[in-house]
Formats: C-alpha cells, sequence, structure tokens
C-alpha cells in the first residue's frame, strides 16, 4: 500500500519546538557539516596532511565505470532524506541523526588527524564522458579530510534504516544492498579515497548504530534471545 504524505499543513519556523514538527530541526547538521567542511578543507594545508595508504590501494585498478554509483550516492542520500521527510519522519530521524553523529566523528577526525590521499592518476588511460565526470569531480572535491569515508557512512546509515524497514520488500532491500556496496567499492576504483578510509568508516558507523538503535532495536532483540535461551 503506498504510503501517504506526512501532513505539513500549517508549518511556520516559530513551530519548528513543537512535536509534530521537532525533526526538521535535525537538518541544521547540514550547516555544522558545510560549516566545518569549509574550515577543513580552507585552514588545514594538503602538507599539513598525513597520507594515507596501503597495500590493498596499488592492487585496486582506477576505472572510470564506477563513478557511475560514486554519483548515484549524491541522489540515494538526497532522496532517502527527502522520501523520509515527506513520508516517514520517524525513519528521517534515526537516518539524520545517525547522519550527524558520522558527521561528527568525521570532522574531528578530520581536524584532529587530517588526513589525505595521493592516489589519483595523473592523466587517463581514456577520454570519455566518464573520466571527463571523474576529473570534474576532482576540481571540487579536494583529495584532503578523506579518513574516514563519509561517502561510506551516509551509505551505511541509509542501508541501515532500509533494512529495518518491514514494509520494504526483500528484493529492494537486496538492490539497495548491492547499490551501498558498489558505492563503497567506487571511492577506491574512482582514487577518491583508500581503502583504509574505507575500513575505518565501519568503526564509525558501529558507534553512530549503538547510539540511534541500541535502545529500541538491539536491546530488545538481545533480552529476547537471552531470555529464550
Amino acid at each position: 500500500m503506498k504510503k501517504k504524505p506526512y501532513d505539513y499543513s500549517g508549518f511556520s519556523l516559530s513551530r519548528l519546538n513543537e512535536p509534530r514538527f521537532s525533526h526538521i530541526k535535525l537538518l541544521g547538521g547540514w550547516i555544522f557539516y558545510f560549516a566545518m567542511y569549509f574550515i577543513t578543507e580552507n585552514l588545514i594545508p594538503p602538507e599539513k596532511c598525513h597520507p594515507i595508504h596501503c597495500a590493498l590501494d596499488d592492487l585496486i585498478p582506477f576505472n572510470e565505470f564506477f563513478v557511475i554509483f560514486y554519483v548515484g550516492w549524491y541522489l540515494l542520500v538526497f532522496g532517502s532524506l527527502a522520501y523520509t521527510l515527506f513520508y516517514d519522519p520517524p525513519k528521517f530521524r534515526k537516518l539524520q541523526t545517525f547522519i550527524i553523529i558520522t558527521q561528527v566523528i568525521a570532522m574531528t577526525c578530520y581536524i584532529v588527524y587530517p588526513s589525505r590521499q595521493d592516489l589519483r592518476p595523473a592523466v587517463f588511460e581514456r577520454d570519455n564522458i566518464l573520466t571527463a565526470l571523474v576529473a570534474f569531480i576532482y576540481s571540487f572535491d579536494t583529495n584532503t579530510g578523506v579518513c574516514p569515508s563519509l561517502h561510506v557512512g551516509y551509505s551505511l546509515g541509509i542501508l541501515s534504516v532500509a533494512l529495518k524497514d518491514r514494509e520494504l520488500g526483500k528484493g529492494r532491500k537486496a538492490l539497495l544492498s548491492f547499490f551501498v556496496l558498489m558505492i563503497c567499492l567506487s571511492v577506491c576504483f574512482i582514487k577518491q579515497h583508500s581503502a583504509l578510509d574505507v575500513f575505518w568508516a565501519l568503526p564509525m558507523c558501529f558507534v553512530a548504530e549503538c547510539l540511534v538503535y541500541g535502545r529500541d532495536y538491539w536491546l530488545p532483540r538481545i533480552e529476547k534471545r537471552k531470555a529464550g535461551s
């Protein structure tokens, strides 16, 4: 059954503190993120950043095909937030809180331990629309502030919300899981991140998962399992 849009009739900024509309305030987390992004990108020079590299990075070839999934991430994040905001505010609250936690952790890491990656190819072996898109991404997204990867963090947060949704079919969950996996791989294949950035995103997401879902999702299941043993 198709969900009905959430009723935002009567909304105004003066009513943001009302329970009915209070979840909208979580969008303010993006103000913090973009402010911190500006600071880390402009006030921490690349030469002050620690290079992130591991042996696995040398085994992963550059492949511009993965830019399709990398760019698809932007649509996934925007679409997930917009859909839950307008159709399922409780899930929006969970998702946006998860995202805020990953933003705070990642930005703290970028400031305390500034990072960069030096993996980008100097010259593309092929000249096509996909390499042109990668070059465009390189032009505005610097190679600093990379560990842990927020591309991975946001994606796993979206997947976490989706997998807990009983109304979402197994087919859609499987498709989303595949898409998130490809996004996580894409950051390495287009040389935007080291494999270490992906790895360190996992404990970041684990913290977010525990804080967002620990009490009302995982703890009841643990207690139920103990009671049944």
